[in-house]
């Protein structure tokens, strides 16, 4: 059985900034497995994705890396455009393709203690999917594609209307500020992040972009830091490193403030380059410790 097994659509991204235009394999899978593949091996993680077969070499170079990956066959990759202007945390959003949805048959011989989903359409998981998973082990989930419709090849933000179903089974659920009033209704994150424990989430971790972080477990809300870059050059994939740091360390045993601290950190780093998280351990602690 494996510590943390994270399930989702690999991509293609076309990244768009007012500096540069740059072309990338991307989505939640992909930078989360990345971002735990830099950490020393101290929890056990598998990867599964979907993708056209034709477009399986970033899974090869992946595989190259160490990561243990299952490829499942699709139609078609998730192609994604995003453009961002000078305010780094917003972004706009095209899908120029879309991959088939997972089945409950795919993920029947996959085993975790934690099933971290990256969704990116607001079909890649049902809800059957998500009870399924639940009843093997804890549900992790990154909204962002459950609150994706698509109009013309646009992206908006919508909420979905199985979300009762979906977070009664979610155990752990990281969102940013513009999900969590989606989801919720509230602007106010301590209000928000009660209400989504009120729907069944454990434990709540909100990013909130330069104003840092705040989780809520138990009662508890744990106020976490920004760490300033030097300088910022992509943020797309900071939110997945967010989600790898926090679960590394919570798997570990870590308290929810650590394992915040940890995940700001890891995506201070992240921030200042193009691609995945791609530091180690050690630099992740010369920003904690300063």
């Amino acid at each position: 059985m494996k510590d943390i097994c994270c399930i989702g659509h690999i991509t293609k991204d076309k990244v768009v900034t007012p500096d540069h235009t740059v072309f990338m394999s991307g989505g939640t899978s992909f930078y989360f497995a990345h971002a735990l593949n830099c950490l020393p091996p101290r929890i056990d993680f598998s990867l599964v994705t979907a993708m056209n077969v034709n477009d399986k070499e970033p899974v090869e170079e992946m595989r190259r890396k160490g990561i243990d990956v299952t490829l499942f066959p699709s139609r078609h990759t998730v192609f994604f455009e995003n453009i961002y202007g000078d305010n780094l945390n917003d972004r706009k959003q095209r899908v120029l393709a879309k991959a088939d949805p997972f089945c409950i048959s795919q993920l029947e011989d996959v085993h975790a203690r934690v099933y971290h989903l990256g969704s990116l359409l607001n079909d890649d998981f049902s809800p059957d999917v998500v009870a399924y998973l639940a009843s093997k082990g804890k549900v992790s989930i990154d909204v962002q594609g459950y609150l994706r419709e698509v109009r013309n090849g646009n992206v908006f933000a919508k909420d979905w209307k199985d979300k009762r179903r979906v977070l009664e089974n979610t155990y752990y659920i990281k969102v940013n500020e513009t999900e969590m009033q989606t989801i919720t209704g509230f602007t106010d994150t301590h209000l928000a992040a009660m209400k989504l424990h009120e729907w069944g989430v454990k434990e709540v971790c909100i990013t909130l972009g330069s104003k840092g972080s705040l989780i809520y477990k138990d009662g508890i809300f744990y106020e976490i830091p920004a760490y300033k870059p030097h300088r910022i050059v992509d943020a797309t994939g900071c939110g997945d490193t967010y989600a790898a740091g926090y679960l590394y360390c919570r798997l570990q045993g870590k308290e929810p403030m650590e394992s915040g601290k940890f995940a700001a950190a890891m995506c201070m780093l992240k921030l200042e380059h193009n691609g995945p998280f791609d530091k180690n351990i050690e630099e992740v602690e010369r920003i904690l410790q300063r």
